[in-house]
């Protein structure tokens, strides 16, 4: 059983939104003003909900609902988009008797289409019969698009001998390299928090973690994370000692969110977790992990299972980063197989044919001795997802 924090309810139906009789519109509605944060995507066409929630964030940093749709992004839409995503909370604010500035929409789906406000209007009798019996289940399974599976992960803590809880849910699978966050995610929390904490810790936490991987290399118009902390468990969260452990928890629990989506990459079969040190900064050493990450040529490599390091080698080579490539050691898991300007002796294929057959991959790279450090996860490239995403629409 899924441990949700207190006084958060769900709701979720199918609004006829994807092609199939699936769920695709759900929300979370707390039963008390909770405060809010966010964090959303810096890709300059940036879609009506996450225009709409900025704004609500900046003129109240609290909120009841999360109201969330799949199958339409709701995003290029011009003014439109904007008061038709107005006009989606106000119908969700009016079935659950809370004012529409308290909502906060997030959408995900195909770009350019308008919301079908028709289905929305039909819908809203199901999903207000369904508050109170959907869970968090559901409401991860109406945000799907070509995710094979809900993700959810939970973590909890204890402050001064009572326990506040912390349930995350994502959605995400193709179109990731995100930039704040990942496609939508949420974090619900019962604790009482001091509203500029909550906001940071947000942002630590999604920098941490969703900001820490990649599948295609592309930042959606949609990426947001969504954060709730209603204060119903009356543990009030003050101080350096409680706020680092409340933070703690967030993050291992984004970041296990950020796992599941690699895992469930478009196509994907493999979690590259490609970790760069001795770098002249962090900056330079993130460079160069995403440089990897994101070679086409790199992720078909280990698609096929060949430890083709010469492919990892040319891709830090051009990242951008400085140092020298007479220092730079590549190791795949524990075995070294580039070291000093040229690869190990040995039968490295033979040595490393078991590890290339698994489906967690570490690649570690070493530019010198600097204190520069990045960690990324990336998926690898698989013919799957060329024909995922070249019959999206059709």
């Amino acid at each position: 059983m899924i441990p949700v924090p207190k006084d958060f309810l769900f709701a979720a139906t199918a609004a006829g939104f994807k092609k199939a009789d699936k769920l695709d519109l759900g929300l979370v509605l707390s039963k008390r003003p909770a405060l809010a944060a966010g964090v959303f995507t810096t890709n300059k066409f940036q879609a009506a909900p996450v225009l709409l929630c900025k704004e609500r964030l900046a003129a109240t940093r609290t909120a009841r609902m999360l109201l969330a749709n799949s199958g339409q992004a709701n995003a290029c839409t011009g003014e439109e988009g904007l008061v038709n995503a107005r006009v989606a909370c106000e119908l969700a604010a009016k079935a659950c008797k809370i004012d529409a500035d308290e909502v906060l929409p997030a959408s995900t789906g195909v770009i350019g289409n308008q919301l079908k406000l028709d289905k929305w209007r039909e819908a809203m009798p199901e999903l207000k019969k369904s508050l109170g019996v959907a869970g968090p289940m559901e409401f991860a399974r109406s945000i799907m698009t070509t995710d094979t599976f809900p993700k959810l992960a939970w973590a909890s803590l204890e402050v001064d001998g009572h326990q506040v809880r912390l349930l995350g849910m994502a959605k995400g699978s193709g179109m990731i390299a995100p930039n704040m966050a990942t496609m939508l995610g949420f974090v619900l929390c019962d604790a009482d928090v001091e509203p500029d904490s909550w906001q940071e810790m947000l942002k630590t936490c999604a920098d941490a973690s969703f900001n820490r991987v990649t599948v295609d290399g592309d930042t959606s118009t949609n990426d947001c994370i969504l954060a709730l902390a209603n204060g119903a468990s009356k543990v009030r969260i003050s101080g350096r000692e409680a706020n680092a452990a409340l933070r703690d928890a967030l993050c291992e629990m984004l970041q296990a969110l950020a796992y599941m989506i690699v895992q469930d990459a478009e196509g994907g079969t493999k979690v590259a977790r490609i970790t760069v040190s001795g770098a002249k900064s962090d900056a330079d050493a993130d460079l160069a992990a995403r440089a990897v990450g994101n070679s086409p040529l790199v992720k078909t490599a280990l698609f096929g299972q060949d430890p083709n390091w010469g492919r990892i080698v040319c891709a830090v080579g051009r990242s951008g980063a400085e140092f020298d490539p007479d220092q730079v050691t590549l190791a795949l898991g524990d075995v070294v197989i580039f070291e000093k300007g040229r690869p190990a002796d040995g039968d490295l294929d033979g040595v490393l044919a078991p590890l290339m057959r698994k489906q967690d991959i570490d690649i570690r790279v070493s530019l010198g001795k600097g204190p520069g450090r990045a960690t990324l996860l990336a998926s690898d490239l698989s013919r799957d997802y060329v024909t995922i995403n070249a019959d999206y629409r059709s």
